[in-house]
């Protein structure tokens, strides 16, 4: 509206006393501001139906991530129990889930509050995406501080203390079981890791856990007695004989630029977002 003050200041000093250049100032000054104005509002409602199309696709992954979630949970075929055979698995269908119930949430908001244009649900929306942001950035924060915890004495010991074998109430243990099924391999450094350990004072007689055992898909369900015996008792044969911690460094590696990127463009879409939804926010009924 600065462009109309100066306009009217120039009219309003002008040495003209001819009463009909005041009336056209007067009535060029008020089409100047409703064409400023028409601008303003072309651009809250070019902000209101981006913000509207990007949540929809946003409401419609999160919709199809719920889904999927739900059918391998009820699936009637037998593909639930594959999946629960392997607890990495198991685990990522709750995580999908939960993804899912995430995006769908933001997806609902953001649609209803910018169609809508209420200012409530924009800003639930806002802060929601706002503590998803913080959330994450903590999370990078911590990752780069404790780094340096994550090596392989580290693990190594921890697993010594911790892990008790094959214990489906106790987490640690579980998830090691899931790590060694999952990548085929056996203990931080190699099966010598368990030496001298809390599982060898757990079971005095077994060399590996279960899970160290090749062709175990899940422990105690698949394996041969007698290879599985032979295997716990310390047989190189029937067992996983390299190191858990190369494995799952050299495969994460593989993907840490793809992660990255993803990181990265995730953040980005995060604040636009949240800088669409401020804005519309400001802009209604102003």
């Amino acid at each position: 509206m600065r462009e109309v003050v100066l306009f009217w200041r120039f009219c309003v000093g002008s040495s003209s006393t001819d009463c009909s250049v005041g009336v056209t100032c007067l009535e060029v000054g008020r089409g100047l501001g409703r064409c400023l104005a028409a601008m303003d509002g072309d651009c809250l409602s070019c902000i209101k139906y981006l913000m509207f199309i990007f949540n929809f696709f946003i409401f419609l992954g999160g919709s199809f991530l719920l889904g999927v979630g739900v059918w391998v949970l009820v699936d009637p075929m037998g593909f639930r129990d594959i999946v629960a055979a392997n607890p990495l698995l198991f685990t990522g269908v709750y995580i999908i889930l939960a993804m899912g119930g995430m995006l769908f949430l933001l997806g609902f908001l953001g649609c209803c509050g910018a169609i809508r244009e209420n200012k409530c649900l924009l800003l639930f929306f806002f802060m929601l995406i706002l503590i998803i942001f913080l959330a994450e950035l903590a999370a990078a924060i911590l990752a780069f501080i404790f780094r340096e915890h994550l090596t392989r004495q580290y693990f190594t010991r921890e697993l010594k203390r911790h892990y008790q074998g094959h214990n489906n109430t106790d987490v640690f243990s579980s998830t090691w079981n899931a790590i060694m099924t999952t990548f085929d391999c056996c203990g931080v450094n190699n099966p010598e890791d368990f030496e001298e350990s809390l599982f060898r004072q757990l079971n005095p007689d077994k060399m590996v856990p279960e899970a160290c055992c090749q062709g175990d898909s899940h422990p105690g369900d698949s394996v041969d007695y007698l290879s599985r015996d032979e295997c716990m008792r310390g047989s190189m044969v029937f067992r996983y004989n390299k190191g858990c911690y190369s494995v799952v460094v050299d495969y994460f590696e593989s993907y840490i630029y793809m992660a990255g990127a993803l990181a990265i463009v995730v953040l980005t879409i995060e604040l636009f977002a949240m800088g669409f939804a401020m804005c519309l926010f400001r802009g209604i009924h102003q």
